[in-house]
């Protein structure tokens, strides 16, 4: 209770006083002005809890502020952290797709180097070889009418 409602209340209850004792007494001035506090009284207490209701109003408005940035904040370190890991991540594939590149060229250089080496060993089996190949192709890309 704040400083408004209770003096709104006090002066509520000094009006209800003072038209009791005007009726009492008969006097209607009296009357009047108690009338008048209670009315005065009730209107002041009413700012008062509206008063405290904004202030109350204004307290949750900024906790919630408070909290919004915190989760703001929370939810960028939280985006940051997967940036990271992501940026991490690409870096550890593009690492692992490079080696497997280059172990393939190594394999298909010792390969290629064997198949040179067998092809100069055996000269005759190469070129039947090819020749056979060629005859295969030939064959099969031919038209049929």
């Amino acid at each position: 209770m704040n400083g408004d409602q209770f003096r709104g209340a006090s002066r509520h209850l000094k009006g209800r006083a003072q038209t009791a004792v005007g009726g009492l007494t008969g006097d209607p001035g009296r009357q009047v002005r108690g009338a008048a506090n209670q009315v005065a009284g009730g209107a002041q207490y009413a700012y008062g809890r509206a008063r405290d209701r904004a202030e109350d109003l204004v307290d949750d408005g900024r906790d919630l502020a408070h909290e919004v940035r915190d989760r703001a904040g929370t939810l960028i370190d939280d985006g940051r952290h997967l940036v990271d890991e992501a940026r991490d991540r690409a870096g550890n594939l593009i690492a692992d797709g490079r080696d497997l590149a280059r172990h393939a060229a190594e394999r298909g250089t010792t390969y290629g180097r064997q198949a040179v080496r067998y092809a100069d060993h055996h000269r005759t089996s190469t070129l039947l070889g090819l020749a056979a190949v060629a005859f295969a192709v030939g064959w099969l890309s031919r038209r049929t009418h």
